[in-house]
C-alpha cells in the first residue's frame, strides 16, 4: 500500500523540438498542445501574471494591516524565497517541459500521493488567484465608473450590493458571516469574458496578454516618475511600525505581510504551466521564469516605496490602493493647478491599466488552472473529461469552462483577504516541494541531462523549501481550519477516484 502511493512517474530525457518533437500533434496523430510560444511570450506571460495584483490590490492591504512602510522589506523576503524556488522550477521544467508544473515534477521525484497533495494545493494557487484579482478588478471598475460619474454628470456607479462580497470572515478568520451585498457581478464577467478568451486557443491569449503588459508596465513606470515628486520621507517613520498585538506590524507583520505578498510572485510558477506549449522548452523556460521574476522583484519594490512614502499606509487598505494613493496626493495640491491636471490624468491611466493589468493576470491564472487539471486527468487521478482538448482550439476547453465557473462563484462572494491568503498558502507548499523535488531527483537520476541546473543544490534546495515552509506558517497560523478543510477534501477525492482511476498502477498489474 505504502510502496503505491510513493509511486514514481518514470522520466526521460526529453527531445528539443528543432530535433523532431512535433509541433502539431503527436506523431501518431493524437491531438496535442499547441507549441507556438518564444522565451518572450513566457516573459510576457510571467510578468503578466506577477505584475497585477501584488501592486493594484495585495499591496495596499499588506502595507495597512501588517507590514507599514517596512512592506519594502515583505516584498524583499518574498522575492529571496521565490528566486530560490525559481532556480528549483527552472531546472525541473528545462528538464521536463510539460504542463502539469509542481504536480508533474513532484509525481516524478516524491511520489503519487506528494503530487496529488500538491496539485490539490495548485487548485488553490490557481484558481483562488483566478477569483481573488477578480474581486480587484471590480473596485477598479467601480472606480471608473465612479470617475464617469464625476465627469459627465450622470450616476454610472453600480450599487454596493451588486459589487461587494456578500460574505467575508470575522475578526480572527474563523467565523464567515454576512455583509448585506448580494454579489460581486463585476468580478463574475471578468472571469467569464477571460475564461471564454481562454478556450479560444493560447495564441490568441499570448498575444493579448502581451499587448496589456505593454500598457501596463508603461503606465506603471510613468506613475513611478510622477509620485517620486511628491514623496514624503516622514511618512516612511518609524519604518517598521511599533507592534500592536499578534502580527500587526513589527517583524512579526514584515513576515506576514511578504506571506501575502507572495501571492504577487506566482507568476513564474504559472510560466511552468505553459511548457507544453513552448517551442524550445530547455532553453526558454528558464529564461521565462527568472527573467520575469527579476523585472517584477524592481518594479514591486520601487512601487512600495513610492506609496507609502505618498500616503498614510493605514489609508492604503482599500481595493484599489494605487487610485487610493493619487486620491490623496490629489489632495494635498491646488486645485486647478498644473499638478492637479497631471495627476488627475495619471489616475485615469492607473485605473485603465489597473483593469488590463489584473485581466492578464486572471487571464494567466485561467490559462494555468485547467493545464494542471489536464495533466492530472491524464494520469488517471481526475475524471478523463478534464484531458479533452479541443480539435480546432487545442485547448483543454472542459477544464476551462469548469475552472471559469467555479473561478466566477468565488469571485462573487468571497473578499480579497481571505481568497489571497488561501492562494499563499498553496503556493507555498508547491513551491517548497519543488525545492525538496530538485534535490532528490539529484541523488536517484543524476544522469539526466538538464539545460538549466541549480547552483550549490545542497544549499539553494533546502533554503527554499525552508523559506517557503516559514512564510507559510505565518498565514497557517490564522486560516488553518480553511487549508485543513480543503486537504481533508483533497485526500477523500484522491481516495474514492485517483487511487482506483492511476495510471501508473493500472500499468504496473
Amino acid at each position: 500500500m505504502i510502496k503505491n502511493l510513493f509511486a514514481t512517474h518514470p522520466i526521460k530525457a526529453m527531445p528539443h523540438v528543432d530535433a523532431g518533437e512535433p509541433v502539431e500533434g503527436s506523431a501518431e496523430g493524437e491531438v496535442t498542445l499547441k507549441r507556438v510560444l518564444t522565451a518572450r511570450h513566457l516573459v510576457m506571460l510571467g510578468v503578466g501574471a506577477v505584475i497585477g495584483a501584488g501592486i493594484f490590490a495585495i499591496t495596499g492591504t499588506a502595507a495597512a494591516q501588517f507590514a507599514g512602510p517596512a512592506l519594502i522589506l515583505s516584498f524583499l523576503i518574498a522575492a529571496v524565497a521565490c528566486g530560490l524556488a525559481g532556480m528549483c522550477y527552472a531546472e525541473f521544467a528545462a528538464m521536463l517541459p510539460v504542463s502539469g508544473s509542481a504536480y508533474s515534477y513532484s509525481y516524478a521525484t516524491l511520489g503519487e500521493v506528494v503530487a496529488w497533495f500538491v496539485g490539490w494545493a495548485l487548485v488553490l494557487e490557481y484558481l483562488f488567484a483566478a477569483s481573488t484579482v477578480a474581486v480587484a478588478w471590480s473596485g477598479y471598475f467601480g472606480e471608473l465608473l465612479r470617475m464617469l460619474s464625476s465627469m459627465t454628470g450622470l450616476n454610472f456607479t453600480l450599487p454596493a450590493a451588486l459589487s461587494s462580497a456578500p460574505l467575508t470572515f470575522a475578526e480572527g478568520g474563523h467565523t464567515l458571516v454576512t455583509t448585506g451585498a448580494l454579489i460581486n457581478l463585476p468580478a463574475i464577467i471578468i472571469v467569464g469574458a477571460i475564461s471564454w478568451l481562454c478556450y479560444m486557443g493560447i495564441t490568441q491569449s499570448a498575444t493579448v496578454n502581451a499587448i496589456i503588459v505593454a500598457i501596463k508596465v508603461s503606465v506603471i513606470l510613468l506613475f513611478l516618475i510622477v509620485m517620486f515628486n511628491y514623496i514624503n520621507p516622514d511618512l516612511w517613520h518609524p519604518f517598521i511600525p511599533a507592534n500592536e498585538g499578534g502580527s500587526k506590524f513589527g517583524w512579526s507583520g514584515i513576515y506576514r505581510g511578504a506571506t501575502l505578498v507572495f501571492f504577487a510572485y506566482i507568476g513564474f510558477d504559472a510560466v511552468s504551466t505553459a511548457a507544453g506549449e513552448a517551442k524550445n522548452p530547455q532553453r526558454d523556460m528558464p529564461i521565462g521564469i527568472l527573467g520575469s521574476l527579476l523585472l517584477c522583484t524592481v518594479l514591486y519594490v520601487a512601487m512600495a516605496a513610492v506609496m507609502t512614502g505618498t500616503t498614510p499606509f493605514r489609508m492604503l487598505n482599500t481595493p484599489e490602493p494605487v487610485a487610493t494613493a493619487i486620491n490623496y496626493v490629489l489632495g494635498t495640491v491646488a486645485a486647478g493647478s498644473p499638478s492637479s491636471y497631471i495627476l488627475g490624468a495619471l489616475k485615469i491611466l492607473v485605473v485603465f491599466a489597473a483593469l488590463a493589468g489584473l485581466s492578464s493576470v486572471i487571464l494567466v491564472m485561467l490559462m494555468g488552472q485547467p493545464r494542471i487539471f489536464y495533466s492530472m486527468s491524464r494520469d488517471g487521478l481526475l475524471p478523463q473529461a478534464l484531458g479533452r482538448l479541443h480539435t480546432k482550439h487545442r485547448t483543454p476547453y472542459v477544464g476551462t469552462i469548469m475552472v471559469g465557473v467555479i473561478a466566477s462563484i468565488l469571485a462573487g462572494l468571497f473578499p480579497v483577504d481571505v481568497l489571497g491568503d488561501l492562494v499563499s498558502m498553496g503556493t507555498l507548499l508547491a513551491f517548497a516541494t519543488v525545492c525538496i523535488g530538485v534535490l532528490v531527483l539529484r541523488r536517484t537520476r543524476p544522469e539526466l541531462p538538464r539545460a538549466f541546473r541549480v547552483p550549490v543544490p545542497w544549499l539553494v534546495c533546502p533554503l527554499g523549501a525552508a523559506a517557503c515552509l516559514f512564510l507559510f506558517w505565518q498565514a497557517f497560523e490564522v486560516r488553518w481550519p480553511l487549508l485543513v478543510s480543503w486537504i481533508v477534501i483533497g485526500f477523500l477525492i484522491y481516495g474514492f477516484y485517483g487511487y482506483r482511476h492511476s495510471k501508473l498502477r493500472q500499468g504496473a498489474r
